[in-house]
């Protein structure tokens, strides 16, 4: 196991750093003009790609899959593991970022040989290319997991049949907190990805008990105390959170002092399926705090992707649609203001891109035919899109979650999907302290 330590950096350094990069090896068209586009307008600076089948050490992955799944012309079992699944991506230095690979292949049950990592990833956007560096394993060698775990009687390092892991933050002492949808539950390790405490369960406002199903917490049907239900019908019928709804947005504030977990589906009874519970978690008192918010979907068939801060109270937050290719059409980013809400704790939000339409007068990808969204109007035509980090007011970095080797958004029928690194500019600067 590869453990590898890092310590937090100031997002305006690492724009400076790509920006740098950028003007070595990307002088814009000044004949180029802008594509028409509805407002927020919002251009492409730079693009680095790491390539679908990018593999890392460690035992073969994907004996589970079931052979029913489209898998994009890739044959399972792998070799070893894929680098795959950007859930969230934390700063590291030099340029280099920690991404954080989901469970593997989508479900507990498919998961099983797909280790729990994160992984050193640098893009060099003037490349256009993506290096892999070290990795961490989550591993829980004291025991703090009070269930069976996959390699309960080997080395202990937690899988995708264990846990999801789809949203991560640093927080100031160095540690490590991970948001996860099986639970869904909070997970506290250090750096080189040890549990250090029990998995933390997830409470709920009053608000919603009368949709909790009489259950003392929020439970989707992978939670391990349905474990022993004779299948997916009985446990989604006692669960009160839907599959895959847990954590995939959580937010440091700048001050280090608080999480914001946002979970990215509302409970499965909740007659309004557009309400998203905010939770608050204090670190000094390791617990939830009891203040909460809802986030308001743009649509009951939305979900959320990530969830980041800009302050102490504002925060970006990627709502996409469930599609791909040609039928994507939902993929944006918005900002919501903890102090902006109504009587009823639903944030407003204002839109910031739309990943759909993003100008590329510069002319850094050029139209290809069979692929979606590459030219003078770059699109991002992902199912998943989970990462989004501010380099300074007026520049986003976003990533995309490739699935592999299920998804295939960019070349449909193709390939499967790469995984992309892209920075945008945005026509007004971000609140940033």
């Amino acid at each position: 196991m590869h453990s590898l330590a890092f310590q937090r950096i100031a997002p305006a350094i690492l724009v400076a750093l790509a920006l740098a990069a950028l003007a070595l090896a990307q002088a814009p068209n000044l004949l180029a003009q802008a594509p028409t586009q509805a407002p927020p307008y919002v251009e492409l600076v730079g693009r680095a790609v790491l390539p679908a089948d990018t593999f890392a050490p460690g035992p073969p992955t994907g004996a589970f899959i079931s052979p029913t799944q489209n898998t994009n012309g890739r044959t399972p079992p792998f070799a070893s593991h894929p680098v795959q699944g950007i859930s969230a991506i934390i700063p590291l230095h030099g340029g280099s970022w920690l991404a954080l690979s989901d469970n593997g292949f989508g479900g507990k049950n498919n998961s099983p040989d797909y280790r729990l990592r994160w992984y050193e990833l640098r893009p060099d956007f003037a490349a256009g290319t993506v290096t892999v560096g070290g990795f961490s394993e989550l591993h829980d060698p004291d025991g703090l997991v009070p269930w069976p775990i996959v390699n309960g009687d080997t080395d202990r390092v937690l899988t995708g049949g264990d846990f999801d892991p789809e949203s991560f933050r640093q927080a100031p002492d160095g540690t490590i907190w991970v948001g996860e949808e099986f639970g869904p539950y909070l997970l506290h390790v250090d750096v080189t990805g040890k549990l250090l405490a029990p998995p933390i369960p997830t409470p709920f406002p009053a608000e919603l008990q009368p949709f909790a199903r009489g259950l003392p917490f929020v439970q989707s049907p992978e939670h391990p105390d349905f474990v022993s239900q004779p299948d997916n019908n009985a446990r989604r019928a006692l669960a009160n959170l839907p599959s895959s709804r847990g954590f995939e947005g959580m937010a440091l504030n700048s001050s280090g002092t608080r999480l914001f977990l946002l979970l990215e589906g509302a409970l499965v009874d909740d007659p309004e399926p557009t309400r998203l519970l905010v939770s608050e978690f204090d670190l000094a008192a390791q617990r939830y705090s009891g203040r909460y918010w809802f986030y308001p979907l743009s649509d009951p068939r939305h979900a959320i992707g990530e969830m980041t801060a800009l302050n102490d109270q504002q925060f970006l937050v990627i709502e996409r649609d469930a599609e791909q290719g040609e039928l994507a059409s939902f993929k944006r980013i918005f900002l919501v203001d903890l102090r902006e809400k109504d009587e009823r704790q639903f944030l407003r939000k204002t839109l910031v891109a739309d990943l759909m339409q993003i100008g590329d007068p510069r002319g850094l990808t050029e139209a290809e035919e069979g692929a979606i969204g590459l030219g003078p109007v770059f699109k991002f035509p992902f199912v998943t899109i989970e990462s989004v980090y501010p380099l300074g007011r007026k520049t986003l970095l976003v990533v995309n979650d490739n699935n592999y080797p299920f998804s295939d958004g960019r070349r449909p029928g193709r390939a499967p999907d790469d995984t992309e690194f892209i920075l945008i500019s945005l026509a007004e600067p971000l609140g940033l302290p």
